[in-house]
């Protein structure tokens, strides 16, 4: 099983204290955001869940899949979710040049705006909100130099406070649960993933922790 922390320190939030890792608030607000997709059948599934429970949450799509699945990313903003930028193609900032990863970066932006030159706009559905100016780096792994310039362009880079490793396919759908389970409190930022590789996971705890955070009292929100 690969290392990862479930629960960010507060002496990496201090270090890093230029990402957003989470968003402390008095009115018991949690932060939902979901990774890779958007996936046929998969990201309208989270939809489906999300929207039983009246929830808003955070989409960070890969640029390669809104290409592919347009309606699908119109679909998560028509519901008033919010999208952020993931990338063209999920590319590790550690192992790739700053001029690549913010030319990559780039084009996320310019399949954005071609998804809304040929979708009209209504009141719901906004291609060209500030939402998309949010930014999560693939595997959280990104250099001070591309952080900086992303920034620069206005990006605030979401980071997380919560990690469920949904990814994980070492660890069972029960393990998955009890990650965020156990360590959300108000202003979390939690971590899931809608893709193929993680709905194993995704599918037995999202359900399940919806149920539990609204019972407590929890309030979803998206990230803006």
């Amino acid at each position: 099983m690969s290392f990862y922390w479930i629960k960010t320190s507060s002496l990496i939030k201090k270090i890093f204290s230029n990402y957003v890792w989470d968003i402390p608030n008095t009115e018991n607000k949690i932060y939902l955001t979901f990774d890779d997709g958007p996936i046929p059948e998969i990201t309208e599934w989270v939809l489906e869940e999300l929207q039983k429970h009246n929830a808003k949450a955070t989409f960070f799509c890969i640029a390669h899949n809104i290409e592919k699945h347009p309606d699908i990313f119109a679909k998560v903003i028509n519901e008033g979710h919010s999208v952020g930028n993931h990338t063209f193609n999920h590319l590790n900032g550690w192992k790739t040049s700053t001029k690549e990863y913010i030319e990559n970066s780039i084009q996320w932006s310019v399949v954005r705006e071609q998804i809304t030159d040929i979708r009209p706009q209504t009141a719901d559905c906004k291609l060209n909100t500030d939402h998309c100016k949010l930014f999560r780096p693939p595997y959280g792994k990104i250099k001070p130099s591309q952080s900086k310039k992303l920034r620069q362009m206005g990006y605030k880079i979401i980071m997380w406070d919560v990690l469920s490793a949904d990814y994980d396919t070492s660890i069972s759908p029960e393990k998955c649960l009890e990650n965020v389970l156990q360590n959300v409190s108000p202003g979390s930022i939690i971590v899931f993933h809608d893709s193929v590789k993680a709905f194993p996971n995704l599918e037995y705890t999202l359900p399940k922790a919806l149920k539990y955070w609204k019972e407590k009292g929890f309030v979803f929100d998206a990230i803006k």
